[in-house]
């Protein structure tokens, strides 16, 4: 099963850029499909980004033109930048992994856009 940790998160103003990184260990990172997940306070764990294993992309809505999730193979990587944050995307954001079924969480990182 992969491990994975999540760093990048920071307090930026409205506006501002972040890029988020979550590094994979443990098994074959090509092989998983990764997401980018949020949670804000009060609410539910959603979707942000997804990219699988082959580099199909997908977005939340709220998010599209914004956001671009991005995997590097050769560094177990997987990125998202985040461009033109507003103060709603403030959350806590979670890397996932899943082959087959399986999936792994990391620890999260904190994301605050306020002025």
């Amino acid at each position: 099963q992969v491990q994975l940790v999540e760093s990048g998160g920071g307090l930026v103003q409205p506006g501002g850029s972040l890029r988020l990184s979550c590094a994979a260990s443990g098994s074959i990172f090509s092989r998983y499909d990764m997401g980018w997940y949020r949670q804000a306070p009060g609410k539910q764990r959603e979707l942000v980004a997804a990219i699988t294993s082959s580099g199909n992309t997908n977005y939340a809505d709220s998010v599209k033109g914004r956001f671009t999730i991005s995997r590097d193979n050769a560094k177990n990587t997987v990125y998202l930048q985040m461009n033109s944050l507003k103060p709603e995307d403030t959350a806590v954001y979670y890397c996932y992994a899943n082959r087959g079924g399986l999936g792994s969480w990391g620890q999260g990182t904190q994301v605050t856009v306020s002025s």
